[in-house]
């Protein structure tokens, strides 16, 4: 009985290290993959972004920490991807290598080796869904709060002769001609007023002056002008007056850049409680400081959830129809059709759950559709697998 007992837990014991070796070596596989196409896609959104720059007047410092802190983002969304190449690419080697040989000869049953898949995918599952109910809004809202809490730091740069430019909002200048100096000539300003404007109003006001400089202390900009005009308009009632020095405050002028949150930028907490409120038709009572709470935004904030909260749950289903490459061996003839056929199904499954998910809150047979689909897929093949391999367990 004890050499019973002995043989039973030696071989537990050279099952749970044939496993966590397996798992071992995906997960290795899964972060060099996954770092490779983040830094890829990092890269060129990298490139994009250089806009905030060039355009809109921000500093470098803006610019490294907004691109850095948007990575959650990219990561979340190559991740099911990722999950998959690793994981098929796994098998296949140790299909190739004749190691899952190795396991079925030492008394490893296919179920077992399913049933491990599983449960890596549903700890990389928990992962994602951490990753995409919090990590990533709060990096992309903190990216965020970089951009609005910045000032134009390379606004004098943006500057040059003979172009409009309106980087900033409600404020568009033109200079003719800059010298060696710094010296503006002949330059226009035109300012819509925006913050002044109630009701229907209609004010701008525009500023010509023959010569002029940009004067930066204290971070604060301000052009001062030298011999010109101001041109108020209100509502058609214009009124000028000259002057012979002035000084243009530009402090109260900000980026165009858009600086109040987008939907993935909220956090989930938010969220689920802007649609308490909007269940409770409470929604006048509802404060947040970045958040409109409307009954318009409701089907955005539902896929905004049911991406990050039950999407990962593909993961799985992920998990079990790359297993199956397990059923033939390398020396069946369609073994590499039948490979083929699971890669071509785990990518359109890829591919379809972005579809769904899009049309999930279009109506309530798409909604029912997105969640239920990968459940009865899941059970379907499960039970199948079991009913299979059931005289082997």
């Amino acid at each position: 009985m004890f050499d019973a007992i002995y043989v039973q837990n030696e071989y537990i014991s050279m099952k749970k290290l044939i496993f966590k070796k397996f798992v071992g070596d995906v997960f290795k596989t899964f972060i060099i993959i996954c770092i490779s196409i983040s830094l890829i896609v990092w890269v060129i959104q990298a490139v994009k972004f250089l806009d905030y720059v060039t355009e809109d007047g921000h500093s470098f410092k803006i610019y490294f920490s907004y691109t850095i802190l948007n990575l959650p983002k990219i990561i979340h969304r190559i991740f099911p991807f990722v999950f998959f190449i690793s994981l098929f690419y796994e098998i296949t080697r140790y299909e190739l290598k004749n190691e899952l040989l190795v396991l079925w000869a030492n008394g490893i049953k296919k179920i077992s080796f399913i049933n491990t898949v599983i449960i890596y995918s549903l700890l990389i599952t928990s992962f994602q869904i951490f990753l995409g109910s919090y990590i990533s809004p709060f990096s992309q809202n903190k990216a965020r709060d970089f951009i609005r809490n910045s000032n134009i730091d390379f606004f004098p740069s943006l500057i040059k002769s003979g172009k409009f430019i309106d980087t900033v909002s409600d404020l568009t200048i033109f200079i003719e001609t800059q010298d060696e100096f710094g010296n503006y000539q002949n330059i226009f300003l035109k300012d819509s007023l925006n913050e002044e404007k109630t009701n229907n109003e209609n004010r701008f006001q525009i500023i010509y002056a023959k010569s002029g400089k940009l004067i930066t202390n204290d971070k604060k900009k301000k052009f001062r002008l030298f011999d010109g005009k101001i041109i108020n308009n209100s509502n058609g009632d214009i009124t000028n007056f000259s002057f012979d020095r002035v000084d243009f405050n530009l402090d109260k002028y900000t980026s165009k850049t858009t600086v109040y949150p987008k939907i993935q930028e909220v956090s989930s907490k938010e969220l689920l409680r802007c649609m308490y409120y909007i269940y409770k038709n409470k929604i006048k009572e509802f404060n947040s400081s970045y958040l409109t709470c409307s009954k318009t935004i409701m089907s955005e904030i539902i896929q905004e959830l049911l991406k990050r909260i039950y999407k990962p749950m593909y993961l799985p289903l992920i998990g079990l129809i790359i297993s199956l490459q397990i059923i033939n061996s390398k020396e069946n003839k369609n073994y590499e059709r039948h490979k083929v056929f699971i890669f071509l199904i785990t990518f359109f499954l890829i591919v379809a759950s972005e579809f769904s998910l899009r049309f999930s809150t279009n109506s309530i047979h798409g909604f029912i559709f997105f969640i239920s689909f990968p459940i009865l897929l899941f059970l379907t093949i499960y039970i199948s697998l079991i009913t299979k391999f059931k005289n082997k367990i």
